[in-house]
């Protein structure tokens, strides 16, 4: 990972898009931004028990406003790394070195990911017989998590690439439908072997989908360890056979790229992508009905309806931005577009040791920062939900801050 100074408002991984008169297009630094944001403000509640349920995600089948920020990520995964690629091609250069550099971001997004999961090195909390710091570290690295948002952004990434470097556009569209179709097949269709269910039986209970079983047989190690999300202990909810559609999400970003760029008035692009929003929202809530829109499992209607909600998104902010001109709102929002990698790793940690890491004696007992900070100072005075929220606001305020000093000079962290 290093630090470079660029423009100010150039996005990360990508070159800004541009109309056809060479014209910037900063929509996408604000929906990245946007994105980034409301990702801090649903990760980091003051209290997991006092949440208004807008955010907090859907308990399985359905969706919140939590549920779209995810995808809205890989979504623009798909649309910079269509541009980055095509303005490097442009450039003169190679596909052998754009292969290349492809993978090496991949795997370091990855390790990144697997850092943060390992962070910091030990197991916290109570374990029986209280075992000393190496036992932990030992206790750490069994029940390490192999995957997790960064890993799923750099594996979707890397095959996002790949299709953009070699695939046609007719190509990228049957990719995109054999993956949400096969997806389909595979969960409704194929018997899941520890039960035998098929059909809306086969996804009715997260921990006996099919995606649960592959899950524990790629994960759960036996004596070696369980890798799985701890939380869940029987599936992952960034697991491998949901990954599939996730490349999907990032397949529809792509294939916008090439709209957003091409040579055709910017209102005309606009309507378009507005249009092609509004219709695989109302597919993937058609399908909804037969297929159950559903994050965890990552569902092919899951995928078009939040592909479509990112569309439509974007339409929204290049006809506000790049079409009226309106641009004097869109500062917070490109402090956090133009650094996403320091925004998520950074926040990451520094929950990590609020959450669990920085405790102080409180009421006789040990609690994290993070609970005698809204219990004392929010909680004291506001009623628990609002003190919560209160505190996910000065998390993302906070956060603010930091990165605004980054992005007055110019800073950017490029992995």
């Amino acid at each position: 990972m290093s630090a470079s100074v660029i423009d100010r408002t150039e996005a990360v991984a990508a070159k800004p898009a541009r109309d056809a008169s060479g014209a910037r297009l900063i929509s996408l630094d604000v929906l990245r931004g946007l994105t980034i944001m409301g990702m801090l403000l649903v990760n980091d509640p003051g209290n997991w028990n006092a949440i208004y349920w807008p955010l907090d995600h859907a308990d399985w089948h359905g969706w919140t406003p939590t549920d779209l920020i995810f995808p809205s990520f890989l979504f623009i995964v798909g649309v910079t790394t269509h541009l980055s690629l095509s303005a490097s091609r442009a450039r003169g250069a190679k596909t052998s070195a754009l292969r290349g550099k492809i993978v090496e971001r991949a795997g370091l997004i990855f390790l990144i990911g697997l850092f943060l999961n390992w962070f910091p090195g030990f197991t916290v909390g109570h374990i029986a017989g209280d075992p000393d710091l190496l036992a932990r570290a030992g206790r750490k690295l069994l029940h390490l998590r192999i995957t997790g948002i960064l890993q799923r952004i750099a594996l979707v990434y890397a095959v996002a690439g790949f299709v953009s470097l070699y695939a046609s556009l007719r190509t990228q569209i049957t990719l995109l439908v054999a993956i949400l179709l096969g997806y389909w097949a595979l969960l409704v269709l194929v018997p899941v072997p520890d039960t035998g269910a098929v059909g809306l039986a086969a996804i009715a209970d997260r921990a006996h989908t099919l995606a649960a079983w592959i899950d524990r047989g790629a994960l759960d190690w036996g004596s070696w360890g369980n890798h799985l999300y701890s939380q869940a202990k029987t599936w992952d909810p960034e697991g491998v056979l949901s990954t599939l559609p996730a490349i999907g999400t990032a397949l529809l970003g792509l294939l916008c790229a090439r709209w957003i760029t091409a040579d055709v008035p910017l209102e005309r692009r606009v309507t378009f992508l507005l249009l092609a929003g509004i219709g695989a929202i109302a597919l993937g809530l058609l399908w909804g009905e037969f297929f159950p829109i559903n994050k965890k499992l990552w569902t092919s209607s899951f995928v078009l309806f939040t592909g479509g909600v990112s569309t439509a998104l974007l339409a929204a902010f290049l006809w506000l931005i790049d079409v009226c001109k309106s641009t004097w709102w869109t500062g917070p929002f490109r402090v956090f577009g133009v650094n996403p990698i320091l925004a998520f790793t950074a926040s990451d940690l520094m929950a990590i040791l609020i959450y669990r890491n920085f405790t102080v004696d409180y009421g006789g007992r040990t609690v994290a920062v993070q609970e005698w900070f809204n219990d004392v100072v929010l909680a004291s005075w506001l009623p628990p939900k609002i003190a919560s929220l209160a505190f996910a606001l000065l998390f993302v305020l906070f956060w603010y801050l930091v990165l605004r000093v980054f992005y007055r000079r110019g800073i950017v962290l490029k992995v």
